[in-house]
């Protein structure tokens, strides 16, 4: 399909302007990105970072909205999509964490520094990572779909406090912490236009493969499905 090829460009493009674009005092040029203080060249892991991290969010949204859904109908089709959700969530929740302990080392020298931010996000992968415990422990499917179903709720209440919260009224080493006051310009979004434009487009290339492996994956747990019942 076109699209395909269209964003497999995309997602190109946004990679090598991610990567080799680079920062200087006063862009004058299209590919030229701002130098910001405190970051420099280490503040190209928004390209990459942010996005995943995002995704995450969204995939434990969709994991506990299907959730809800077969709850409500009792359809194994909303289970498979709420754990095909779990599955690329708990992934890209993983990607957050490496490259941000990647971006870590750099800036602060080691990879973990239990700073709010690591600190919430491993709560979080220990939150989801006992989801997928909870479906491997039971053998009866209804009653494993309803107890996920029911766990998938009660996990995401905690996703805005860990994520949104607790990082930004926190004194950390983290961008964004309450005591944050050399990145503001790449926390608020004040970038110059080719910076956030690569920025948007980055979110918006990694949202599209998002849900399109959401889609693979989901037929792919029907088929497994099949195959088990056989």
């Amino acid at each position: 399909m076109m699209w395909k090829s269209a964003l497999y460009l995309l997602i190109s493009f946004v990679l090598i302007a991610g990567i080799s674009f680079p920062l200087v005092q006063n862009p004058v040029e299209w590919y030229q990105f701002p130098l910001i203080p405190g970051l420099e060249e280490k503040a190209k892991i928004i390209f990459f970072h942010v996005p995943v991290a995002w995704l995450s969010v969204v995939a434990f949204f969709m994991t506990m909205v299907f959730g809800i859904k077969y709850l409500r109908k009792q359809n194994p089709d909303d289970d498979l999509k709420s754990f095909s959700a779990l599955q690329l969530g708990f992934l890209f929740c993983i990607l957050a964490t490496v490259t941000g302990s990647i971006w870590a080392k750099f800036t602060w020298g080691a990879f973990w520094h239990w700073d709010p931010r690591e600190t919430s996000i491993f709560v979080l992968l220990l939150i989801y990572g006992a989801l997928f415990a909870l479906r491997s422990a039971i053998q009866d499917d209804e009653k494993k779909a309803k107890l996920s179903a029911a766990y998938s709720v009660i996990a995401f209440l905690t996703v805005p406090f860990f994520i949104f919260i607790i990082p930004r009224i926190m004194t950390g080493l983290h961008p964004g912490s309450v005591n944050d006051d050399t990145s503001g310009p790449v926390i608020d979004f004040t970038m110059n236009g080719n910076m956030m434009l690569i920025f948007y487009l980055s979110l918006f290339s990694f949202s599209v493969l998002f849900f399109w492996l959401w889609n693979i994956n989901y037929r792919l747990l029907i088929i497994k499905d099949k195959l088990l019942k056989q």
